[in-house]
């Protein structure tokens, strides 16, 4: 069974129990889809099957595509404010896997990428994308980078519609199907 068949079936799973206990399935945001709780589901569950993946997930071209797939979310409305800049860097240095890397040299990838993006968004879209598509050479990898992006989007328990685009796009680069991941 492929690795996404048993996340979708685990997702599932955690539904049916929720459901079965009379829980929610997470906050959302007033004025939210009703689809809020289940993509607080599915970023859960990634974020879990990200971790489990940690050992698998060292290289260099990983590092640099979540890297750049984290701007790129942070930046999916035009704009990035120093205090969402801020918070999206503590996400990074906090998250499981990427402690596999130096906690600089992330912040170093995703500053320089945002940097970019605020520069001349369009041109910077262009140049992140170019930097996640890199990893699409390994699939796990290419999963993996999209997960990140979910992570980080959906830390706020939303996943507003620039963040879900910009995720479209990143999988379209990567040679993933965005209907995998619920988009």
């Amino acid at each position: 069974m492929a690795m996404w068949d048993k996340i979708k079936d685990q997702a599932k799973g955690l539904q049916q129990a929720q459901g079965a206990r009379g829980g929610s399935g997470g906050h959302r945001p007033s004025g939210s889809r009703s689809s809020g709780g289940s993509k607080a589901q599915m970023v859960s569950m990634l974020k879990s099957q990200l971790t489990s993946l940690k050992t698998e997930l060292k290289s260099g071209s990983y590092r640099d595509a979540s890297m750049a797939m984290c701007a790129l979310v942070a930046a999916a409305d035009g704009n990035v404010d120093p205090a969402e800049r801020q918070h999206v860097e503590g996400l990074i240095v906090q998250n499981d896997v990427l402690q596999n890397f130096p906690p600089e040299q992330l912040r170093q990838r995703f500053n320089k990428h945002v940097d970019q993006l605020a520069f001349n968004f369009q041109q910077g879209k262009t140049e992140v994308l170019q930097e996640i598509a890199k990893a699409a050479k390994k699939p796990t990898e290419a999963r993996a980078v999209v997960q990140t992006g979910f992570v980080v989007a959906g830390a706020d328990g939303y996943i507003a519609p620039a963040e879900e685009q910009v995720l479209r796009e990143a999988c379209s680069v990567l040679g993933l199907s965005a209907q995998e991941f619920g988009l």
